[in-house]
């Protein structure tokens, strides 16, 4: 989370703050991708990886950026010295996902002033939420139901996640605007930082580039990748892949003054109820919204089943999916990132797909992309023909 923002000019990714100041640092090797052949396949479509050997297969088109026909796999002795730590080898908890490589965030490095700040606001958060039980009355209690449905629902996982980051609908200029902006009161870092992690994350998945990957630790996948401020750019290089939200002056204008939207929030709440507004409002419901976005993340890369051939280690897993509005279905994303759906079947909940095919069905949302059955048939475990 941003305490404090650079000027746009210098702004870096990190799905939390933009806390770091200008990083030069050499650019790592550029990877190749095979073309996929048969139908076209959308713009932000990246298809399934070899993870034994760390390559990484696509198209990936973000941002008229097309990588194509690898040359070579991915060698780990090629990352920077932080991402080189010993092999682990333990197996996590009621899983099959091995850790190859611990990462560790909290010791034996030196934390930068953008860190201490990322780590501060997590910690103030969750030491907000032990005033809960004694700030409690009803009010208070549905303002954080309210919240945890307009900065999650709307703000995450319909607008960060499936619009900006995946393009998976078309909805109308103020109508974007709107529901990022319920995003940014989620406190999970301005639109284009958020989406520029979350695309790398997809283009790197579960190889040692990936930004957050179990294979470096379960809580590493969690939360803890977030208080290494420099470590996506050391990782992915110079953010490149956010240009079309660069060049829009709304998202701009949301990074450089990204912090006074929450403390406006807070200072509106606390004006409204007191002091258990602030309680509720601002510190369960974002300690809640935080940790269920970060179960993607983490548990849904470790827990679950697959149902398609991506190469990495996401999973479905039912009950993150009802308590992240549909994004627990995460094998289906990862099998079909442009998909506006990810529930597929019948049975799997999601609500998000819910609120699209409601503004479908209103004329807002236009160009909204689910898998063909020919898609389904190529990656499916167990063949549906």
């Amino acid at each position: 989370m941003a305490l404090l923002n650079p000027p746009p000019s210098h702004s870096k990714f990190h799905r939390f703050p933009s806390l770091r100041p200008s990083i030069h640092r050499q650019r790592l090797p550029a990877l190749n991708f095979p073309s996929i052949p048969h139908e076209q396949l959308p713009f932000n479509f990246v298809g399934p990886r070899n993870f034994i050997s760390l390559r990484l297969n696509s198209p990936i088109h973000i941002q008229n950026r097309a990588i194509s026909s690898p040359t070579e796999a991915f060698e780990p002795e090629s990352l920077p010295p932080p991402l080189a730590s010993g092999v682990d080898g333990r197996r996590i908890l009621l899983s099959d996902v091995v850790v190859k490589r611990r990462r560790e965030v909290f010791w034996g490095r030196k934390w930068t002033s953008l860190d201490i700040g990322t780590a501060g606001v997590v910690v103030a958060t969750h030491l907000l939420t032990l005033f809960a039980p004694f700030q409690f009355n009803w009010a208070a209690f549905w303002v954080a139901i309210s919240l945890y449905i307009i900065s999650g629902l709307f703000g995450i996982t319909l607008s960060f996640h499936r619009n900006l980051s995946h393009r998976s609908f078309k909805l109308p200029k103020w109508l974007e605007y709107l529901f990022a902006y319920c995003g940014v009161q989620a406190l999970q870092g301005n639109p284009i930082d958020w989406v520029s992690t979350h695309r790398y994350h997809h283009q790197f998945c579960d190889s040692e580039r990936d930004p957050h990957s179990p294979i470096e630790g379960f809580w590493f996948s969690h939360m803890s990748w977030l208080f290494d401020t420099n470590s996506v750019v050391e990782r992915c290089g110079e953010p490149n892949n956010v240009g079309d939200l660069q060049k829009q002056p709304f998202y701009k204008f949301i990074q450089t003054t990204y912090l006074l939207h929450p403390i406006a929030l807070a200072a509106l709440l606390y004006t409204m109820g007191g002091f258990p507004f602030i309680v509720w409002g601002m510190g369960v419901r974002i300690v809640w919204v935080y940790h269920i976005t970060w179960l993607v993340n983490s548990a849904c890369h470790v827990w679950g089943n697959q149902a398609w051939k991506t190469g990495d280690l996401s999973k479905n897993n039912w009950w993150v999916a009802l308590l992240a509005f549909g994004e627990g279905w995460h094998n289906n994303h990862h099998a079909f990132e442009f998909s506006a759906r990810h529930g597929l079947e019948w049975w799997q909940l999601d609500m998000t797909w819910y609120v699209v095919r409601l503004l479908q069905a209103l004329g807002l949302a236009t160009d909204v992309k689910i898998p063909t059955q020919l898609q389904k048939e190529k990656l499916a475990i167990i063949n549906t023909t």
